[in-house]
């Protein structure tokens, strides 16, 4: 059994060297595509873990009208202060507010040199209680503070978390719709391949069919062909992944500010999903070549 496979994997290899040109085509072509479904499910994995973790704890900005006397912002922090949803609040003055603006947007500050006045507002920042965080307290609270005299604005986090989770959801959707195609193509990018593999030796299949060898001896080659473009497939594409991710991780400090963020490559158990998913593509792909060739071979 042990010496049959090794045969069988030694005409494989050798199919591929025969027909080098045609598998780094299709190979190169799959690897693109995987690639293209890896691009969507690292995006999808790093900002549904921001949104976890931005989603445990909500926020409130409570944006402040100009010119408020020391009087009336005392009033409104005492009011926060004795407020027993509030688990700490800060109070960010128009000064500070532009400084971490300037921080937050890097050497792209400098576009704010042009600016006669500060337009950014003061505010209180203010953290709630996870007891409180649901969506109906949350407007609730909202509401009860707008409604102090020198509050301009009330917005919490959890009002854009939520709406960036339903966009996250149509996301994965989309996700879907692409990757199911993707793989389609990737299907037909095999099954073309080995196609061409298995024309290309036409003669020496019928050569041996006349000697007595079975379809199944046949046929086996050709299936561990796919099955390796599958996988090499995979691991250029993951490989060309884990690259691009290493050089943006290293400037995502100049990029957006996105230095806060940790980036996190695609865990292992996904990573599994791509290569086995790649294996099947290649293995089902050279099993539809090979089936329509012993198809038109035997009529």
């Amino acid at each position: 059994m042990a010496r049959r496979f090794v045969y069988f994997l030694r005409q494989a290899i050798t199919n591929i060297r025969n027909n080098r040109l045609i598998h780094f085509i299709g190979l190169s072509t799959m690897a693109i595509s995987i690639f293209i479904l890896g691009v969507f499910i690292l995006l999808y994995v790093n900002v549904y873990g921001w949104l976890q973790n931005w989603g445990g704890s909500v926020t409130m900005s409570i944006y402040l009208a100009d010119g408020l006397s020391a009087t009336q912002l005392h009033q409104i922090e005492e009011f926060i202060k004795n407020r027993p949803w509030v688990l700490r609040y800060e109070h960010v003055s128009k000064e500070k507010a532009l400084e971490e603006f300037k921080h937050a947007l890097g050497p792209q500050s400098k576009l704010l040199s042009t600016l006669s006045s500060n337009p950014l507002p003061a505010s209180f920042e203010v953290e709630i209680r996870p007891a409180n965080n649901q969506e109906d307290t949350l407007q609730m609270l909202s509401s009860q503070l707008e409604k102090l005299k020198g509050v301009e604005e009330v917005q919490y986090s959890q009002a854009w978390i939520q709406r960036f989770r339903d966009i996250l959801d149509m996301v994965k959707v989309v996700g879907f719709v692409v990757g199911g195609l993707l793989a389609l193509g990737a299907l037909f990018i095999v099954t073309n391949t080995i196609k061409l593999t298995i024309y290309s030796r036409k003669d020496e299949i019928e050569i041996l069919k006349l000697v007595g060898a079975t379809d199944w001896f046949i046929k086996i080659p050709f299936l561990i062909e796919g099955m390796i473009q599958g996988i090499l497939a995979s691991i250029v594409a993951l490989g060309g992944l884990y690259f691009g991710f290493i050089l943006f991780s290293s400037n995502k400090a100049t990029l957006l500010n996105l230095a806060a963020l940790r980036l996190e490559f695609i865990p292992w158990q996904l990573i599994t999903g791509i290569v086995a998913l790649s294996f099947i593509v290649g293995a089902v792909g050279s099993l539809i070549a090979v089936g329509r060739f012993f198809e038109v071979a035997r009529s």
